[in-house]
């Protein structure tokens, strides 16, 4: 338990172009970012930062490299089971910005986006222009890899925007989802994990989670 109790859990506010994992094709790892002076200075979580921190901290879930947001770095197991076990039903929750994709580039838009024009995408009040049927199939109905995906929460943020809440994490899930439905994933950015958000915490840096928060 002495043991478990100096494990530390991070979490990141990761920015587009560095990789949740290990380093590939030269791009940054998150890690990295896990440094002194990167640390948010309003974080009020009683740990001092030691580099043996950083030994056996990884990622419990991955995040694109181009989408930014909420990364947990755990030295936990117990965490990293719960967040990405086989069992793990926590919810992920991301702000989507979208655009029509035209109705020459969608596959599964068809008919559906035809009047939309046909290389046009639409990038303004998005939600004026995309059907309300497709918006039931990413809430259920679509299959990834010959498999079915979970029920999602989704809904309209704003005209440009989808909320969308999965249980699951398949690889790309979002944006392969988005294009089953016409629709291309300009900007994706995770803001909570099971009850912890990513609230203020600004892009690049870091905070511990505070020994009162769970997921």
């Amino acid at each position: 338990q002495g043991q478990q109790a100096n494990q530390v859990t991070i979490l990141v506010n990761k920015p587009m172009g560095i990789v949740s994992g290990q380093a590939e094709d030269g791009h940054v790892p998150a890690i990295t970012l896990v440094q002194p002076q990167n640390r948010w200075a309003q974080d009020n979580a009683r740990f001092f930062f030691h580099p043996r921190q950083l030994q056996s901290l990884v990622p419990a879930g991955r995040l694109d490299i181009d989408s930014i947001g909420l990364l947990v770095l755990t030295q936990d197991g117990r965490i990293a089971s719960q967040l990405i076990g086989e069992d793990s039903a926590i919810e992920k929750e991301y702000l989507v910005r979208v655009a029509t994709l035209g109705r020459t580039a969608s596959s599964a838009g068809g008919d559906a986006l035809a009047t939309i024009g046909e290389d046009d995408p639409v990038t303004q009040n998005v939600q004026a222009a995309f059907p309300r049927e497709k918006l039931a199939l990413l809430r259920h109905g679509l299959s990834l890899d010959g498999q079915a995906l979970k029920p999602a929460q989704v809904s309209w943020q704003n005209p440009e925007q989808l909320r969308v809440v999965l249980t699951e994490g398949k690889k790309r899930q979002i944006r392969r989802m988005c294009e089953l439905v016409g629709l291309k994933v300009v900007g994706l950015k995770r803001v909570r994990i099971g009850r912890v958000m990513l609230g203020h915490l600004p892009l690049g840096q870091w905070r511990y989670l505070a020994p009162h928060e769970r997921f």
